[in-house]
């Protein structure tokens, strides 16, 4: 009875914070705005759960060889990385704080191609994060049912099921999925609490660990391989700051609670408070657990793991399974909380997706602007969600399943490698906008440090593929020499031309977008139809040589420089595409509509 208590308290005080969408907001923010609350449910949920995997994936590349005692040496490396580049994504929201990601960081400060390799490397990671999300939350619940590895096509229907399910709750808005995602994530963390208070009391109270396994004996070179191994497969969830930084547009452009009360009440303060306000700071308070929250769960998990010797696959259990079944049974009916826990994990991991979904909203309209993805595709709905992107990523993840036959080890060498090349274009990004309005020493030692950031994530990018590469790290790199010819060709296509009155037509009306997102995007839509004439004339002065002559393309419409196309945040802001439009086209009816 007191688990059972325990777990309906959880519940009740998860439930009381969860957050709510008021129908007022929908004329305030516009619909489908979230605050604080919900960005930290929707946005940090792959991060957050990554708990559920991560540590096991490190400490299973190195305890088959008897190295898992220098797993310690993974876990610093985990904090430097997430600490560096948790800071990147601080300072970059504030900068790109009309969302875009690096997406919209390399056009202003790098090159298209690289916003072009940014935009379709982002769509597949969230892709391959609804697959294996689903997926990893199918094996969680067949490995409870003693059914894990028995026929590939109730992983398959498992993962496809629970896809679906997160599916529907997207299509449904943001208040409905943020509120469910809220009382999940507010369980969970009361229950890990829960567990971390079981598995001190075991510490005391003397429980063994499991009898130690016969393990290989590998090579210094083997060792080392083996590090990096475990490395790179312990750092996977670091997707989160990047769609933070993209899914900012979905943000309430308000104070948080916590902000309006520390501007009465501790005005010494105010830099912090400046810091946190608006809707780059709602942005800010989820990245700022990245800054933590990895290296300590990780640490966490990993030194239990080691002392109770205990690991993915130990006694059928995964590594959070084994310590989790541990550290509850110290309680009063615990066991009830350990079955608990462990569903919990299931619907978690498979709700990870939201994020993904989340994401490929704010991505994918950007494309279909850039003349990337055919126009037919964008429509938004009253509640602001972009049903057709959300059901087609949907589609494309439960086809990639299908191919995988449910295993979700083969899925996951290529998921959370793409991620860390758009945070290293992201770090080169920051670098050039600090050179370019800094002086003195912030302008030394900022750019030092957003290009250290830069070079990290590409060495993480590198040995991401290598330390995958016996598991197919290989193909990656066929794979995005693919993605990247590919998108190159949809842009060269008729499906890439897009003028002044098309581009408008995407982003005032069907996208219902405004102010200054809406002015960037029109910025980069020209920036990209600029990139796709050079090329057009460069393939063009390349047939000549064969004795071939094509009619020359149209010449576009000049972007101009950014910081002429950048409007603050003002709904009333006009169209930079104002004067290419002829007739001059009226403000059209979505400029006053609430959805944003």
């Amino acid at each position: 009875m007191f688990s059972i208590a325990l777990l309906i308290v959880f519940f009740l005080l998860a439930y009381r914070l969860a957050p709510r969408e008021k129908a007022s907001d929908a004329h305030v923010h516009g619909a489908g705005q979230i605050g604080l609350l919900a960005a930290v449910a929707l946005f940090g949920m792959d991060y957050f759960t990554s708990y559920f995997y991560a540590t096991g994936e490190l400490m299973s590349a190195l305890h088959p060889y008897g190295l898992q005692k220098y797993a310690y040496i993974g876990v610093a490396f985990i904090a430097l990385a997430n600490f560096a580049f948790g800071a990147l994504y601080l300072y970059a929201i504030g900068v790109f704080n009309e969302g875009g990601g690096s997406y919209t960081a390399s056009m202003r400060y790098l090159t298209p191609f690289l916003s072009l390799v940014a935009a379709v490397v982002l769509i597949e990671d969230y892709t391959l994060t609804i697959v294996v999300s689903a997926l990893s939350g199918g094996d969680q619940l067949l490995s409870i049912l003693n059914l894990y590895g028995r026929n590939w096509a109730w992983h398959f229907m498992l993962g496809a099921g629970l896809a679906f399910v997160t599916w529907y709750l997207t299509i449904r808005g943001r208040g409905d999925s943020s509120f469910v995602g809220f009382v999940m994530l507010g369980v969970f963390v009361l229950l890990t609490a829960t567990m971390a208070v079981g598995l001190f009391t075991a510490l005391g109270r003397g429980v063994p660990p499991v009898a130690a396994e016969v393990v290989q004996h590998p090579t210094v070179r083997q060792a080392l391989y083996h590090m990096l191994t475990a490395t790179m497969k312990g750092i996977v969830a670091l997707s989160g700051l990047e769609a933070v930084s993209n899914g900012i547009q979905f943000f309430k452009h308000e104070d948080f609670a916590l902000v309006r009360w520390g501007k009465e009440h501790a005005p010494r303060l105010k830099a912090l408070w400046a810091f946190y306000s608006g809707k780059s700071g709602i942005g800010r308070v989820v990245q700022t657990s990245f800054l933590f929250y990895g290296a300590t769960t990780t640490l966490f998990l990993t030194y239990f793991s080691i002392h109770f010797n205990v690991f993915d696959g130990t006694l059928g259990r995964s590594l959070v399974g084994n310590l989790s079944f541990i550290g509850f049974t110290q309680i009063p009916g615990g066991t009830f909380l350990f079955w608990v826990y462990q569903i919990l994990a299931v619907a978690l991991l498979a709700a990870a997706s939201m994020t993904a979904l989340q994401d490929a909203q704010a991505t994918e309209w950007r494309d279909v602007a850039i003349g990337e993805i055919p126009e037919g595709i964008i429509y938004r709905d009253r509640r602001g969600t972009f049903t057709r992107s959300v059901t087609i990523t949907f589609i494309a993840a439960v086809v990639i399943m299908l191919i995988v036959r449910g295993r979700t080890t083969v899925a996951v060498p290529f998921y959370g490698i793409g991620v860390f090349m758009p945070i290293a274009i992201m770090g080169f990004a920051v670098r050039k906008h600090i050179l370019t309005h800094f002086t003195g020493r912030q302008r030394k030692w900022g750019a030092a440090a957003a290009g250290l950031a830069g070079s990290l994530s590409t060495f993480i990018f590198v040995s991401q593929i290598i330390g995958k590469w016996e598991e197919g790290g290989w193909i990656r790199l066929l794979s995005f020499t693919v993605l990247i010819t590919t998108a190159h060709a949809l842009l060269l296509s008729p499906i890439g031309f897009r003028d002044p009155v098309q581009i408008h037509r995407i982003v005032r009306e069907k996208a219902r977008v405004r102010g200054g997102m809406a002015s960037i995007v029109e910025w980069q839509s020209l920036k990209m139809q600029e990139y796709r004439y050079r090329l057009l004339m460069g393939l063009a002065r390349f047939w000549v040589v064969f004795g071939v002559r094509r009619p020359a393309p149209p010449v576009p419409v000049p972007a101009g420089d950014y910081d002429h196309a950048l409007h603050v945040n003002d709904p009333t802001a006009p169209s930079i595409l104002l004067p290419y439009l002829e007739p001059a086209v009226p403000l059209p009816a979505a400029e006053t509509d609430p959805v944003r």
